[in-house]
């Protein structure tokens, strides 16, 4: 990678697919440079080659606080300088509450949560350095509402909203804004998987939708990088829902 002079520094973990990579590709796109945080290598390395020059790639285990503090070592000794932090790693295992292990609900708790404190806590003193320094945490329709099997995630990302909030607050004197996106079901290919193995129908989501679709992973990325970009630079500590209405839907009141 070539590193260009003033060429605003973003790091996105989970940043090798789906809306982290979309974020990644317009971030690049608007004259910015990625630094992509992923556990998965491969995966990795196949982003990096289709984001060209100002793409950079670190493997990162974000359960590991060791693996997260050498990412952002590595960012500071590399790129010199952090404009934006986006936690986008995540991952999904339903299973009804009422039998969920401590390893279930630890699995997702450590990556959403507990991975994106570490982020932001890792990042913070070089985004304190840029003194316009932001964060985007990724929080979702399942932060909103009780979506059965899933307590972990929906706890995970409600968690995120107060993590937000805090932060937007306490770090607002070290001129750093801290926000969240909360994307509805969104086109990604982990959930075309889903719906080619059967395991996702998206026939009731669609219709459960007032715009009546997914959302498209560049959707979600225009809202991330707006939040990032200094057209955004008065607003902090809010939950943006790009969810096309599910979240606000009264229809059902008829």
């Amino acid at each position: 990678m070539t590193v260009t002079e003033n060429r605003p520094v973003m790091a996105i973990t989970g940043g090798a697919s789906g809306i982290g990579f979309a974020t990644a590709r317009l971030w690049i796109e608007r004259g910015g440079t990625a630094v992509l945080l992923d556990f998965n290598e491969a995966v990795l390395q196949a982003g990096l080659e289709q984001l060209g020059e100002h793409a950079r790639g670190v493997v990162t285990n974000v359960t590991d606080r060791a693996s997260v503090d050498d990412a952002f070592a590595s960012i500071q000794e590399t790129e010199g300088r952090l404009d934006a932090l986006v936690n986008c790693a995540g991952n999904s295992r339903p299973v009804p509450s009422a039998t969920m292990t401590d390893e279930d609900w630890e699995a997702l708790i450590a990556v959403h949560l507990s991975g994106s404190m570490r982020t932001c806590r890792a990042a913070h003193p070089l985004l304190t350095a840029q003194d316009t320094g932001a964060i985007v945490n990724l929080s979702s329709v399942a932060g909103k509402t009780g979506m059965p099997q899933r307590a972990s995630y929906t706890t995970a990302k409600a968690g995120l909203d107060g993590l937000t909030r805090t932060l937007a607050v306490e770090w607002a004197q070290d001129g750093i804004r801290v926000n969240a996106v909360g994307p509805g079901y969104t086109r990604t290919p982990f959930t075309d998987q889903l719906i080619t193995e059967g395991k996702l129908d998206p026939a009731p989501i669609e219709a459960r939708v007032p715009m009546r679709r997914f959302a498209e992973p560049k959707e979600i990325a225009e809202a991330i990088v707006f939040l990032c970009a200094p057209g955004s630079s008065y607003i902090t500590g809010h939950t943006l829902m790009v969810d096309g209405g599910m979240t606000i839907d009264g229809n059902w009141y008829q």
